[in-house]
């Protein structure tokens, strides 16, 4: 939602306008509930003598300040940004690349509510532990596809990691070997500090050579490969699809329903070879910004180059002062107003009526 730079970043809390409207039209509302008892009481003469300071403009004008103020706040919380600021920052941590499986075998429903989305989501829990490290996605299936190159940009990642599905390879199949080599090869040459690549999969594998490629990473580039394992290991679970008349099936071969299986000796040998860890999530689920910390924790983070941020500069502040000083101002405000008494004898008949 922006306009000539004018930005607001929590466009939803919009919302709270229809809460706003709803005590507008209960004061309106009250207020004209309030004039038509007192004009039951008396006509308009009679009560300026009855009631000399009452004075209904006064409580109009108070319910016009308040709802303005209310208004004011809800542009607070929506979060209104303009201007740019532009910052330098000095980073400080390491390089890591995401690598997810998302063949058909990852549809397998032993982790629910199916495996890729078991990975998505370990995906997601991990960002939540990047603390300033570049992180970058590869996916794959029958061919590896660099998703996100290395970024600080964590909210590109999440949405890249939201898009991945099962079609978006080009064929089918398992090629874990290519996709460790693709993203062992994402990472500058001259890049500081500690290198990882992180693969989410069940460890099906088309002879690809996983295990090669990650010793290669590491003895040569000093990328160390840690693997987490998904899907059930005894048991395993069907592949559902799609048949064209839109009936979920289970993916048969020769005829037979196939089982597919989380295979942890891949995934433990690849971790191994490495330099890594082995993670068998298998069906549970794990805490896996905990997991990142303690895995990835130990390893070198130092100063990596400078670069500049563009930050838009918050204004809600300036909308939430207008709010403050408003309802201040109608704290003042009284519904009645001082009465000014120059006659003796006018002030005697007021003490009067007053007494009746």
């Amino acid at each position: 939602m922006t306009l000539s730079g004018f930005q607001f970043t929590q466009p939803m809390a919009a919302a709270w306008l229809w809460l706003v409207a709803a005590a507008m039209v209960c004061m309106m509302l009250g207020l004209r509930k309030r004039s038509r008892l007192l004009r039951l009481v008396a006509d308009h003469p009679l009560l300026a003598r009855l009631a000399p300071t009452l004075e209904m403009t006064r409580a109009w004008v108070r319910a016009g300040i308040t709802t303005v103020a209310l208004i004011a706040l809800t542009l607070s919380l929506m979060d209104p940004r303009w201007g740019m600021q532009v910052e330098q920052v000095q980073r400080y941590g390491m390089d890591v690349v995401f690598v997810i499986d998302v063949s058909k075998s990852m549809l397998a429903t032993d982790a629910t509510p199916n495996r890729l989305e078991r990975a998505k989501q370990f995906a997601f829990d991990a960002s939540e532990a990047l603390e300033g490290d570049r992180v970058g996605l590869v996916d794959f299936a029958g061919v590896p596809a660099m998703r996100t190159p290395l970024t600080l940009n964590y909210a590109a990642f999440r949405q890249s990691v939201q898009n991945l599905e099962p079609k978006s390879a080009a064929r089918g199949g398992s090629m874990l070997g290519d996709a460790i080599r693709m993203a062992a090869n994402s990472f500058p040459v001259d890049t500081k500090g500690a290198k990882a690549i992180i693969v989410f999969s069940d460890g099906e594998d088309m002879q690809s050579n996983p295990v090669e490629s990650a010793r290669k990473a590491f003895d040569e580039q000093g990328v160390r490969v840690f693997t987490v394992g998904i899907g059930d290991s005894r048991d395993g679970a069907r592949i559902p699809v799609v048949g064209v008349d839109g009936e979920r099936r289970y993916q048969l071969e020769d005829g037979q329903e196939v089982w597919s299986k989380m295979n942890p000796d891949t995934m433990r040998e690849i971790a191994q070879a490495g330099g890594g860890a082995f993670v068998p999530a298998g069906t549970a689920q794990l805490d896996m910004a905990a997991v990142y910390r303690d895995a990835l924790g130990g390893l070198d983070r130092m100063d990596q180059e400078a670069s500049l941020i563009k930050r838009q500069t918050p204004r809600f502040q300036w909308f939430a002062g207008v709010a403050l000083l408003l309802l201040v101002i109608e704290s003042l405000i009284t519904d009645r107003r001082k009465l000014k008494i120059t006659d003796p004898h006018e002030a005697s008949n007021s003490v009067k009526v007053g007494a009746v």
